[in-house]
């Protein structure tokens, strides 16, 4: 009896094993046979040529900074900040290392509370100097700091910077 079961089974598994997807295959085999890819050639390359620089044809040296010409002495000195004047406490530090910790109202001004880098609190108002570039502050709100900084270009002119420091929550 097993050996019925056993000559049955093996009929039925052969029945399964036809190719089925044969056409499939066929296909897939012979799709790209007569395609042949077209590659572009490679650009051509061009040799290197080197500068040779001579001083004997007047060029600037291109290792030294260039200046812009002088200005006529009426606008010497505009937006330059006033070096003279005595620094404040908080312009002996950048500003990213200022922290506004605080707002007061008092006499109708604004004052806010400033906490420098070695840790002491400092009560400025609009009008105070504050950071490494010449800082003054124009606003004092209740959400933080409007402040004017003069910082120097490459070519030595002083332009204005607007910046802020916003209270800490």
């Amino acid at each position: 009896m097993k050996l019925i079961y056993l000559a049955l089974a093996s009929v039925l598994l052969t029945g399964c094993g036809g190719e089925e997807f044969q056409d499939l295959h066929d296909f897939v085999k012979n799709a790209g046979a007569d395609m042949r890819g077209k590659i572009e050639p490679p650009p051509e390359v061009k040799p290197y040529e080197p500068f040779i620089y001579s001083n004997e044809k007047n060029l600037p040296d291109p290792f030294k900074p260039r200046k812009q010409e002088s200005r006529p002495s009426d606008l010497a000195g505009t937006n330059q900040p006033d070096r003279d004047r005595p620094k404040e406490a908080l312009e002996e530090y950048p500003l990213e290392g200022l922290k506004m910790v605080g707002f007061l109202f008092q006499n109708k001004i604004g004052y806010a509370v400033i906490r420098a880098p070695d840790g002491k609190l400092h009560r400025v108002k609009a009008g105070n100097h504050i950071g490494l570039n010449f800082g003054l502050i124009k606003e004092v709100n209740d959400t933080g700091l409007i402040i004017k900084e003069m910082v120097q270009d490459s070519a030595g002119d002083w332009t204005e910077r607007m910046s802020s420091l916003q209270l800490l929550e």
